[in-house]
């Protein structure tokens, strides 16, 4: 087996063996407490730019399948795992973890103790960090890790935004480029066949099989988000993150979707004044990074979190039901609670590790957003209610 090591900026020296492709590859460095859901993990665009740590013993167990990709590419800079499987066991498998990272190019680096380097990351804070199978030269490779661009300086939501609008047709997208023209047919049931043009939000009436036009801002939408909206029957349009608040009302959209996505919302202005200018004119749910545009839109500001919020296991109170729901998480930036103008923002749910915004909604406007992950993928489906709740917010209720 072929040594590697993973290098800190702080010079934090861990030795492995490569176990993806050969190389280096430079990132921030978060640890994921996830035990499965690696291959959604590699894929999610909220990884670019990132040096994901694994913390469960084996990884690559069940291989990897065209199935449970969140993108059509893996988004990650690389991996660090205790044990990568290279014999999984998986009917849906086509490949194994290792042919998949070095046929996509992704340096990985396995037998690091990823307990000691998770407690490392929690105490010291993330930081950025080297994979290399260049072993001779580790100071070389500090130095690297030290002279990297840092995560609150760089715009990576560009880098994983589709350039241009695309509809989603329940397992993928349509090959055809969309037409902002609408007329859509029920869903199902008595009257199936019948055409129907919706006008814009306020005033309607509820109706479980009504098709709403949803358009998402992808800033590095997970398809999972697309599949979870498409179930619900909406009429899914992706537009570009870069698109003003205009180009999103061309669409004659019932409601807007802020997507999850990388990096720091602080560098993000275009997404925040978009968000802005579209405050009252739709209803719009915000999730992820999302859920801090809003924030900013709002009037609140951001921060990073020391270590962040990763993995399938964290527990999210409700405020305005009491409810806990144990959520998917994947974030290293928070909504600042105390930044919000309380007379018109109130905070709807809270994180029970550590008290931070975990949700938001105006007070008297449709608009609310969660920074965990009602979709999960990977993780628990406790708050997949929340969708039920942008259609209801869409219907006018």
């Amino acid at each position: 087996m072929k040594k590697a090591i993973l290098a800190l900026a702080d010079g934090t020296i861990f030795e492995g063996y490569s176990c993806g492709a050969d190389g280096s590859a430079v990132g921030e460095v978060v640890f994921n407490t996830s035990m499965c859901g690696y291959q959604e993990m590699l894929t999610d665009p909220s990884n670019h730019g990132q040096i994901v740590a694994l913390t469960y013993t084996e990884i690559g167990n069940y291989g990897i399948n065209p199935q449970d990709m969140e993108s059509s590419r893996p988004w990650v800079q690389g991996i660090v795992v205790r044990k990568c499987s290279e014999q999984p066991s998986n009917w849906r498998a086509t490949m194994s973890l290792g042919e998949y990272l070095r046929e996509n190019g992704i340096p990985a680096i396995e037998g690091v103790d990823t307990r000691m380097l998770t407690r490392h990351v929690r105490y010291n804070g993330t930081q950025a960090g080297v994979i290399t199978s260049r072993v001779d030269d580790p100071n070389a490779a500090v130095q690297m890790a030290r002279e990297a661009a840092k995560i609150t300086d760089v715009d990576y939501v560009m880098d994983v935004t589709h350039p241009v609008p695309r509809r989603w047709i329940g397992d993928r997208y349509e090959d055809s480029a969309p037409v902002p023209e609408r007329q859509l047919q029920l869903h199902d049931g008595d009257g199936a066949g019948q055409h129907f043009s919706f006008g814009s939000f306020g005033g309607r009436e509820y109706e479980p099989h009504r098709h709403y036009r949803v358009v998402c801002v992808d800033c590095g939408v997970k398809q999972s988000i697309l599949r979870c909206l498409h179930q619900h029957h909406c009429d899914v349009i992706t537009v570009p993150a870069d698109s003003t608040a205009a180009q999103i009302l061309a669409w004659n959209a019932d409601g807007v979707v802020f997507s999850n996505g990388p990096g720091d919302p602080e560098v993000l202005d275009y997404l925040v004044n978009a968000a802005r200018e579209l405050l009252g004119q739709v209803p719009i749910f915000g999730i992820g990074l999302g859920h801090q545009i809003l924030g900013r839109a709002l009037g609140g500001c951001t921060f990073k979190l020391k270590a962040g919020h990763r993995g399938s296991n964290h527990p999210v109170k409700s405020l305005l039901t009491e409810h806990v729901d144990i959520t998917y998480q994947n974030h290293g930036f928070c909504v600042d609670i105390d930044s919000l103008p309380k007379a018109d923002v109130e905070v709807t749910h809270v994180s029970l590790n550590d008290g931070t915004c975990e949700g938001l909604r105006h007070r008297e406007l449709p608009v609310f957003g969660v920074q965990h992950h009602p979709e999960a993928a990977p993780g628990p489906h406790d708050s997949d209610h929340l969708f039920d709740d942008f259609i209801a917010l869409m219907a006018g209720q």
